[in-house]
């Protein structure tokens, strides 16, 4: 397993919050990941904060060029610290054009209202979100439940059948980036053969291992310990 990247942005961040953004091209972004998929390849890919119409538009049009089918989609949209990373010209290029890519959509409760344009009060409504999300083209839908109270459930919508993945709830202050750790660990877990489901119920283990490791860093929201096999065994 050997994860590559290509930047769309350049942030000003700590574990207290963003300070700045600076996009970057859409011709850079398409450059960088022709040069990655022409000469390493990608098993799976995972898109995260695609800030514009015109970024998103680009990543799905390289995806399809390069006849990507394993895309897991987390629609980056507010960070840990409340600000906002998304603009609104691009919550409907995200439905038209980069979803009916996804394998696995990936959506918080915050970002599935928006993107389903509903309130999420409980099980019938996460349900009904994630049909809408479904039905703009996602083959399987994960609303996460780390918003509501209690035990985070996690609920996974193939088009036909929920199936729910609960756990724990890790008290730790230290939760920067897990959303992006559970999409990224899917992507890998899909790359390395799994099924969906399997992907999904393996990601979410790491997930909570790296929550319950982590360090504590900063003086906020800190980092995860992803290395945790490697540095507690």
């Amino acid at each position: 397993m050997y994860g590559t990247s290509a930047l769309t942005a350049i942030t000003a961040q700590n574990t207290l919050g963003v300070r700045a953004v600076e996009e970057l091209s859409p011709a850079i972004v398409a450059a960088q990941i022709d040069a990655v998929i022409e000469d390493i390849g990608a098993d799976a890919v995972k898109t995260g904060m695609l800030a514009s119409a015109a970024l998103i538009e680009t990543v799905a049009e390289r995806l399809r060029h390069h006849g990507i089918t394993q895309v897991v989609v987390d629609p980056v949209m507010v960070a840990k610290s409340g600000d906002r990373l998304l603009r609104e010209d691009a919550v409907q290029a995200l439905r038209q054009t980069l979803l009916p890519l996804a394998l696995v959509v990936t959506p918080n409760l915050p970002e599935a209202e928006v993107l389903a344009g509903m309130a999420i009060q409980g099980r019938v409504e996460r349900e009904e979100a994630a049909r809408r999300i479904a039905a703009m083209g996602a083959r399987y839908v994960l609303v996460k439940g780390g918003h509501a109270p209690g035990d985070p459930v996690d609920v996974l919508f193939d088009g036909h059948v929920f199936q729910e993945f609960a756990g724990p709830r890790v008290q730790t202050r230290n939760t920067h980036g897990t959303g992006c750790t559970l999409s990224a660990a899917i992507a890998a877990y899909l790359a390395r053969g799994a099924p969906v489901e399997q992907a999904v119920r393996r990601a979410k283990d790491y997930l909570t291992a790296a929550l319950r490791t982590a360090y504590p860093i900063g003086h906020g929201h800190g980092p995860l310990n992803h290395f945790r096999k490697q540095l507690h065994g």
